[in-house]
């Protein structure tokens, strides 16, 4: 689910440090958190941030219009799916 609103600080709860070794490759879709910032990665890439959770979306493709299913300033919500609805929504 993504909606506009303004910037909000995140919670200290939420504060983790980047990993020490960075993994060589993050699964696309991964959702990963590093200090106060979560990153969904829109194709597989190195990353050194923790993972805690997949979209089974495909958030970044050049020949959608548009390319991003995200826009600056979009207040992303992440939401708990079964297996089942992961692979239905691929």
């Amino acid at each position: 689910q993504v909606t506009r609103s303004s910037p909000q600080t995140s919670s200290p709860k939420l504060s983790v440090p980047r990993r020490a070794t960075p993994r060589t490759a993050m699964p696309a879709g991964s959702v990963a958190i590093a200090n106060a910032q979560t990153a969904v990665y829109p194709y597989e890439t190195p990353g050194g941030w923790s993972i805690i959770g997949r979209t089974p979306l495909t958030v970044f493709d050049p020949a959608r219009d548009p390319a991003s299913l995200f826009a600056p300033g979009d207040r992303v919500r992440f939401v708990a799916v079964s297996r089942i609805e992961f692979e239905r929504l691929k």
